[in-house]
């Protein structure tokens, strides 16, 4: 590790001057993000202070080649040499670099951890579905309610979801689907059967009647549809703006909506994975609270380094 590590007491408030990062390796887009950690009445907020997106676009190349391209390599280890700059300008304390669908997948992916180790001396943690949707869970409890839940979190390569009743996850369960798989059509029918049979089956048992959404291209949707922060999108509402999005061409999409690129490309596919999942629950309406795995990465770390004092209430 090349920037210092510092140690902070807890006295006076002092932890507004604690910063931690998260780096969220995607399929589509590589997110750094840099958060204070402040202290208000026993209870620890998270305050944005830096957040970095680059499209980089690993499962473009994973999900049709089995590998990541030696130019992305190249860029990746750029990428990551900023970052480390960034963490080390901010004085971040701790910081988690995690890896999804992409990673998991890349035939070179061990190759690619063994470079970012011995070149920048940082390490890479690639997680699997399972514990993805932990990670997300940390931030969704905030914004639950005693409602019975289905949690939809859609990547670019997989997609998890999980149940929750009375604010507690009940059942789980991650599927190698996402808006670039589905985009490349790099699914199957047999898949969407199995999140289908998933899906119905949970929603029988534990009569689900809301669902929760995280994801960058919910969360666009959730904008594009007008909708005001912390009032739900329905189902409806969801179909048209999908409706919308599938008329226009892609230039359209970037000059009329400012869509990235990246996102105009496949948020279509992704909503087809949101409205197919709340149709197989029979669920009308969704939150969308705009949070998603660098945010529970941010939370795991003040938990594992920081877990003896306060309370931890919301991130923002």
């Amino acid at each position: 590790m090349v920037f210092s590590a510092y140690i902070y007491s807890y006295h006076n408030n002092s932890e507004r001057n604690l910063k931690l990062a998260a780096i969220d390796i995607g399929s589509n887009a590589v997110r750094c993000q840099i958060s204070s950690v402040l202290n208000h009445h026993d209870k620890v907020l998270f305050k944005k202070v830096e957040y970095v997106r680059y499209a980089i676009r690993f499962g473009e190349d994973v999900f049709n080649t089995g590998y990541i391209s030696e130019v992305k390599v190249d860029k990746f280890l750029k990428l990551l040499k900023a970052f480390q700059l960034l963490l080390d300008v901010h004085d971040v304390e701790h910081y988690m670099i995690c890896a999804t669908s992409a990673m998991r997948s890349s035939l070179n992916a061990p190759e690619i951890i063994k470079r970012v180790k011995d070149e920048l001396g940082m390490e890479i943690q690639v997680i699997d579905g399972v514990l993805e949707a932990d990670l997300i869970n940390k931030v969704i409890f905030n914004y639950l309610d005693n409602r019975n839940y289905l949690h939809i979190d859609v990547g670019g390569g997989s997609t998890e979801f999980n149940i929750y009743v009375n604010r507690q996850k009940m059942d789980s369960q991650s599927f190698e689907q996402g808006s670039i798989r589905h985009k490349h059509g790099r699914d199957s029918e047999e898949l969407w059967n199995s999140m289908r049979q998933w899906i119905e089956k949970n929603a029988r048992k534990y009569h689900l009647s809301r669902a929760i959404g995280t994801g960058g291209n919910i969360n666009k949707i959730y904008e594009i549809a007008g909708k005001t922060t912390g009032k739900p999108i329905f189902r409806k509402q969801i179909e048209e703006v999908a409706q919308k999005l599938a008329a226009m061409t892609m230039e359209e999409r970037v000059t009329e909506l400012l869509l990235n690129p990246d996102r105009a490309d496949v948020i279509v596919p992704a909503s087809e994975i949101y409205l197919s999942a709340m149709k197989w629950a029979k669920l009308e309406s969704m939150i969308v609270p705009t949070v998603g795995l660098k945010d529970g990465m941010l939370y795991a770390l003040y938990e594992q380094y920081h877990p003896e004092r306060f309370e931890i209430s919301k991130i923002s």
